[in-house]
């Protein structure tokens, strides 16, 4: 691939910036490997520079996890600049970052994903969520299982509510869905999406939270996963299904539930999915034939030709 001037975008100030600096350090060491200038960047050192550092590259890579970088407002930012970037759109983006939003779409759309409630304010201690217990209760718009709660009953489920409206955080809850946790990647550009190999999960905690995506002794990540064919299809349909229901662009991940009598729930869309070598997006290109190095490419080669369209 012919040599790129590469604005690497990282860090910012959500709650997953370290999570996001250190992918960025493995991006940049990768890219130069491969003979590319980057320059890395991080939104707070100065957010106001992003502009100018967009006008002096060819492409830019984002790394962001959590807002500002998955609500589409930096790939607004670069469009302004005429600088492309890897992934979807703004809107896209905004869409799949908001957990309420992108399953009202899913569902539209004939995916399956768990029944909810989407609380924006804070109700009253004499509330009822009006699900079974035992519940989830998260961000609207976080990530990374931070800020994630089970909870057993109404006590804990207003203990995490006043914790998480104390951020001032959108809350959704749902009802825990049983079964193994199963997430499938997608690639290409619209209408060449493919679904990757996916990844079963088998976490150590009863359920995929921070330590176990991200600690040395965490979640046994099996890839391609052992599952039969049939299953494996379906996971791949539907990752497709989910990516453009929500007008993505270039890569997703989809995170999914497979409960032990088949049925297949829809959690979330990752627009930014983790990348690191030792991410999931990039083991399921690496069983589909494509190193770390070259995903990488591939996924600015997307930005370049989209935005030459």
């Amino acid at each position: 691939m012919e040599k790129m001037r590469i604005l690497l975008v990282a860090g910012g100030w959500s709650t997953e910036r370290e999570i996001s600096l250190k992918g960025a350090r493995v991006v940049a060491g990768a890219l130069r490997g491969r003979g590319h200038e980057v320059t890395e960047f991080d939104l707070a050192d100065g957010f106001e520079k992003l502009m100018e550092l967009a006008g002096k590259n060819d492409v830019a890579f984002l790394n962001l996890h959590g807002r500002p970088g998955e609500d589409g407002l930096v790939q607004a930012m670069l469009e302004r600049a005429g600088c492309p970037y890897q992934g979807s759109g703004p809107a896209g983006s905004f869409l799949a970052l908001n957990k309420a939003a992108a399953k009202a779409l899913m569902r539209r759309a004939g995916i399956r994903t768990a029944d909810y409630v989407f609380l924006p304010t804070q109700p009253d201690a004499s509330w009822k969520p009006g699900l079974p217990f035992p519940l989830f209760v998260k961000s609207n718009t976080g990530g990374s299982s931070i800020d994630l709660y089970r909870v057993g009953d109404e006590a804990e489920l207003h203990q995490a509510l006043s914790s998480l409206f104390e951020k001032k955080q959108e809350v959704l809850i749902e009802t825990l869905i049983v079964g193994r946790e199963v997430t499938c990647g997608v690639l290409g550009l619209p209408g060449e999406e493919k679904a990757l190999p996916p990844v079963l999960i088998v976490p150590k905690s009863g359920y995929f939270d921070f330590h176990d995506k991200y600690a040395a002794d965490g979640a046994a990540e099996l890839c391609p996963a052992p599952l039969p064919e049939d299953v494996l299809r379906r996971v791949q349909e539907q990752a497709l299904a989910a990516h453009r229901c929500l007008g993505l662009s270039g890569y997703s991940r989809t995170d999914f539930i497979l409960t032990e009598g088949g049925d297949l729930y829809a959690l979330e869309v990752n627009t930014l999915p983790g990348m690191t070598d030792a991410s999931l997006v990039p083991k399921e290109a690496a069983a589909a034939g494509i190193p770390f190095a070259e995903l990488l490419e591939t996924l600015l080669r997307f930005a370049m030709e989209s935005a030459a369209a």
